[in-house]
């Protein structure tokens, strides 16, 4: 009796997960299909295990090469929860202090730089100018020495005050790297392969771009518009050609596959890349802004849901590569891709929703998504207030919208949708100086300069630190 019932649950289980597989499966030739995405390998872990690896299309389409488990993805700034975990190795190790200033570390740093903090710069709140403006901007190549680099960054003007707002940059995590370097007593990349990579066996796992050899590489392609007789109205796959300079990998230099990536999650789960269990707490938490508000970013993690029924953290790198860990429901999914601007974590929601519908249900920019597909872009702000007169707690998070509007605005033929969820960010937080400012670089975008004056005008005046703002501004004045 009790072998029949075991098997029957047998059965029942191995039932179930092949319906999940089937139900992600859907999800992933929908996406496929309607993005373009040549290729792409997904990761799903629960309860410690990888309990789905798959690998869909074309690594290479020029060399009729598929997708297989081994296949190395770039993941861009991905990288940077790899660089978060090394920063807190050393914070255990008693060689970094989060709270401390960077030029503890670092010396010849400008006047209003030295009082940063480190954990100021793992969430993007410094205000650096980002070095990234002086790489090459088609390639990322640096097309000066680093030391030429540095002198030009060093003398250009800080964004907003320092703990004011919120500006992704790459100069923090350049910084980061260098601490890193000078408080571990070797190069950053031998650090993360002895702490992180051989701890973990991420046997795929490099640090690289495209001038490297690296064995089953998948090479990146975009969608680009191109002329059909006078019409810009045809896209076409082109190969993309993208350069990380050495010394600022820590940011976004490493490739993987979406094994090693969870190998890696469930490493760092079970406590094995820390020494404490508050280490990893810590890191999953946000700080305070000046005004005692919490950070949007985590240290070193990009896409956070503090506040959400279902928590999860995770990060998304180059338009194409994408990850989200949900610590209470003890699942991860992983989503690799070798198409800029596909934009994965646009339904890495509705991937962990095969494992818990609540998740789905419960998040407020996937309800979003799904329902905006189907009723229209323009009933943004219809849907939401629709939605909280049955429920009060429905809140899109203020940079989530903001994220998803600008993944949105990535793609040429999504302009107009966009356009209305900035408009929607606007409405919903009318005092936040970065929705003024994102809204006014859309209407920029889409021509209409006496609109964006205004949006940038009220940006300024609610943070008169806002430089981004003021720079604009005196560009529309000229």
């Amino acid at each position: 009796m009790k072998f029949c019932f075991l098997l029957i649950l047998s059965v029942f289980s191995s039932y179930l997960s092949a319906q999940k597989e089937s139900d992600i499966d859907a999800i992933i030739k929908r996406e496929m299909s309607e993005r373009r995405i040549p290729g792409l390998q997904i990761a799903v872990v629960q309860n410690g295990k990888i309990i789905l690896k798959k690998s869909y299309g074309m690594a290479s389409i020029q060399n009729n090469i598929p997708v297989i488990d081994a296949t190395i993805f770039p993941i861009n700034s991905c990288t940077k929860v790899f660089t978060g975990v090394a920063v807190m190795q050393l914070v255990e190790e008693g060689k970094i202090e989060l709270s401390a200033p960077i030029s503890k570390y670092l010396s010849d740093l400008p006047e209003k730089w030295q009082s940063v903090t480190v954990e100021q710069m793992m969430t993007h709140i410094s205000g650096f100018p980002d070095i990234v403006r002086l790489f090459d901007p088609l390639t990322g190549a640096a097309l000066k020495p680093e030391k030429q680099i540095w002198e030009e960054l060093k003398v250009l003007p800080m964004d907003f005050k320092t703990g004011e707002q919120f500006r992704y940059n790459q100069t923090n995590y350049y910084l980061l790297g260098k601490i890193i370097e000078k408080v571990s007593g070797q190069p950053f990349d031998l650090f993360f392969k002895t702490k992180q990579f051989q701890t973990v066996g991420m046997k795929n796992t490099v640090f690289g771009d495209s001038r490297d050899v690296i064995h089953d590489f998948a090479p990146t392609y975009s969608n680009r518009s191109f002329m059909d007789g006078k019409k810009l109205d045809k896209e076409k796959l082109f190969n993309e050609y993208h350069v990380f300079p050495d010394y600022s990998r820590t940011g976004s230099g490493l490739n993987t596959t979406a094994e090693d990536m969870a190998k890696w999650i469930i490493s760092l789960q079970k406590q094995e890349l820390f020494k404490n269990k508050g280490t990893l707490t810590k890191m999953w938490s946000p700080i305070k802004m000046n005004d005692g508000m919490p950070t949007s970013w985590a240290l070193g993690w990009g896409i956070t849901k503090f506040r959400a029924k279902h928590k999860a953290l995770g990060m998304s790198g180059g338009g194409r590569s994408a990850f989200l860990v949900y610590p209470d429901d003890n699942l991860a999914v992983i989503v690799f891709t070798n198409l800029m601007g596909s934009t994965p974590e646009d339904f890495l929601e509705e991937l962990a929703g095969v494992y818990n519908p609540d998740i789905v249900k419960s998040d407020p920019i996937t309800y979003l998504r799904t329902n905006l597909k189907k009723q229209g872009f323009n009933k943004a702000i219809d849907v939401v207030n629709s939605e909280k007169k049955n429920n009060p707690d429905f809140n899109p998070g203020e940079a989530e919208l903001n994220d998803w509007a600008y993944r949105l605005m990535s793609r040429p033929n999504q302009l107009n949708d966009a356009y209305e969820i900035f408009k929607l960010y606007v409405y919903l937080y009318p005092n936040s100086s970065n929705a003024y400012d994102s809204y006014g670089e859309v209407l920029l975008k889409m021509g209409n300069k006496a609109e964006a004056r205004k949006m940038y005008e009220k940006s300024v005046k609610l943070n008169p630190d806002n430089e981004n703002g003021k720079t604009i501004l005196k560009q529309l004045s000229e």
